[in-house]
C-alpha cells in the first residue's frame, strides 16, 4: 500500500523531526512534544532498520516497526512513518516541512536539508536531562533480548 502523505493546509505549519527512537525515553518524549510546539503538524520519520545498522554501526534493539508502534502510540505525531532505505529525502520532500526539528546531539546533514529545504527553518531542540535520558547510556542498561 503506497504511503499517504495528506495535503498541505493553509495557515498549518509542518514540522518533521526524525530520528531512531529506540529504546524511548523520557528524553524522545519531550523532543517530541517540543517538535510538535514548534508548528501545527508533526510527522516523525522513523529510522529503517538498515539504515540505523549503517549509521550507527549497530542494529536497533527494537524492530522499525515496533518503534514506529511505540512513537504512534505517544499521539504526539499527526503521523508517523517509516524512512526509505536509499532515497532519505524521497519522504521528507514528500512531507514538505515548513520546520525540521533536530534533537539536541543529532547527527545530521544540515548543507543536505539547506539545500533540499531552503523554505524550512531547522531547529536544534535542546536536551532533556542528557546525563540520564541519552539513548546510547541507556542501550547498555537494557538486556540483549528486552
Amino acid at each position: 500500500m503506497p504511503l499517504v502523505i495528506p495535503k498541505k493546509q493553509p495557515g498549518k505549519i509542518r514540522v518533521l523531526a526524525f530520528g531512531t527512537f529506540d529504546i524511548l525515553h523520557p528524553g524522545h518524549i519531550d523532543f517530541l512534544k517540543s517538535a510538535k510546539a514548534l508548528g501545527t503538524e508533526l510527522f516523525v520519520l522513523i529510522a529503517r532498520d538498515s539504515t540505523v545498522l549503517k549509521r550507527k554501526g549497530t542494529a536497533a534493539k527494537f524492530s522499525e516497526q515496533s518503534r514506529c508502534a511505540n512513537v504512534e502510540r505517544l499521539k504526539i505525531a499527526d503521523m508517523v512513518v517509516l524512512g526509505e532505505t536509499e532515497d532519505y529525502l524521497k519522504i521528507p520532500k514528500r512531507i514538505d516541512p515548513d520546520v525540521i526539528a533536530l534533537g539536541y546531539d543529532q547527527k545530521a546533514p544540515l548543507k543536505l536539508l539547506r539545500e533540499n529545504f531552503p523554505h524550512a527553518k531547522i531547529t536544534r531542540l535542546s536536551a532533556h536531562f542528557p546525563e540520564q535520558f541519552k539513548s546510547s547510556k541507556l542501550r547498555n542498561i537494557f538486556p540483549e533480548n528486552f
